[in-house]
């Protein structure tokens, strides 16, 4: 996990690089004032869709916990929702079009699948069970496997260890 946090400032300068550049190209294709504007019609739009997103996912939450599902498609759901309109939201044409198409629901399910399968290799599945339902496992046909065998230890008198060097630990 700390090996990939050591990415982030350069991924965060390149991101705001690659924002001012699509602002400055798209300034002069509209104008500045059409530009800003878009920028801020789609913050606005952000704001007003992260409310709306974390109320239906904290509806959705609920209504699988009070059925005894589990919660997992639900959370995951409206965890990609919420990072859709929280990326619409933060001022930026490139974010907002990212987080615009987090909310359309073809690419919203996709991304879901890919939040719960990183969330199913980083936990227990003990965990995953309870969050996601029972696994599905797919079994292939194949060549039989041959059954492990177990290694007898020698009938003879067991060696007990030497006697121990001063300051040595010895674990019987």
């Amino acid at each position: 996990m700390r090996r990939g946090l050591r990415f982030v400032p350069p991924a965060l300068l390149l991101l705001t690089l690659l924002e001012l550049a699509v602002f400055v190209l798209v300034g002069r294709a509209v104008g500045f004032g059409a530009a800003l504007l878009l920028v801020f019609a789609a913050s606005l739009l952000g704001l007003v869709l992260l409310r709306r997103e974390g109320m239906r996912a904290w509806r959705g939450f609920r209504a699988a916990a009070q059925a005894g599902q589990p919660p997992g498609a639900q959370v995951t759901d409206g965890l990609v929702g919420l990072a859709g309109a929280l990326l619409l939201a933060l001022p930026g044409l490139v974010s907002g079009v990212v987080g615009l198409l987090l909310l359309v629901p073809p690419l919203r399910r996709l991304a879901g699948g890919g939040v719960r399968r990183a969330t199913e290799r980083r936990v227990s599945s003990m965990v995953a069970g309870d969050l996601f339902g029972p696994r599905r496992v797919r079994v292939y046909p194949g060549a039989p496997q041959p059954a492990p065998t177990t290694v007898q230890p020698p009938a003879g008198p067991q060696q007990q260890p030497g006697p121990a060097i001063e300051g040595e630990i010895v674990d019987r």
